[in-house]
């Protein structure tokens, strides 16, 4: 079964329009800082070889990983992915990107409690939208509020999601730029790019939030719709 309504857009377009504001600020700001060489001259993997051990994440594993901007922390693994341009290049993007994401095994290593409450909704969040939606078109189809009411509680999922995620990302890159100067791996001028860098793909997250929001908003519409019908 297929169900989709236009009046969706109505909802969707300025969380779409700020999503793809977004990327293209992350392109942006990565693009620009990969040309700009650190003074240092050190890469991705030097700048994580210099950080975890003194901050004693010595059990984190570097790893390689295909793609652009797909680095990750694993705290399942305790593994710190590197993407091939972020791992080789000397660049202030590279030294932002790794930062960054020792930021996130500084919180699994101190137990950070927006991290743990995200890692233990993962599970759910990876199947909600889509049973939200079946629900939901079910619900529609049958004008069935029982059905409307239970894909938007079973949405909600994904919205505490995108919205615990903030607090995490905000302070992963919080952690890395004070890692950036306490190991004196960038000056000023430097750190300031990084931090280009890092608010760029904080603003995806903030898109990712607005999306979430802006579908629960369209489902709650419709389910206050039904009812407004029958009474």
């Amino acid at each position: 079964m297929s169900y989709f309504d236009p009046l969706y857009f109505v909802f969707a377009l300025p969380a779409l329009l700020l999503a793809f504001y977004a990327q293209l600020k992350v392109k942006g700001a990565y693009n620009k800082y990969t040309q700009v060489r650190n003074l240092r001259g050190l890469t991705g993997l030097d700048a994580a070889q210099a950080i975890l051990r003194p901050e004693g994440l010595s059990d984190v594993t570097v790893k390689g990983v295909p793609g652009t901007l797909s680095d990750h922390y694993n705290p399942q693994d305790k593994s710190l992915g590197l993407s091939q341009g972020v791992a080789q290049q000397p660049s202030v993007a590279s030294l932002a990107i790794v930062a960054h994401e020792i930021g996130h095994a500084l919180q699994d290593h101190t137990a950070y409690a927006p991290l743990k409450l995200r890692s233990a909704i993962v599970p759910a969040v990876q199947v909600s939208p889509w049973i939200a939606y079946g629900l939901f078109a079910l619900g529609a189809f049958l004008n069935s509020s029982a059905l409307l009411g239970l894909g938007i509680l079973v949405f909600s999922a994904t919205v505490v999601f995108a919205l615990v995620t903030l607090p995490v990302e905000f302070d992963a890159s919080r952690r890395g730029l004070r890692l950036l100067q306490t190991y004196q791996l960038v000056d000023g001028r430097e750190l300031q790019g990084a931090k280009a860098v890092l608010d760029a793909a904080a603003l995806t997250y903030v898109a990712a939030l607005a999306q979430s929001v802006a579908t629960l908003l369209y489902y709650v519409f419709r389910f206050t719709s039904i009812g407004r019908r029958r009474n």
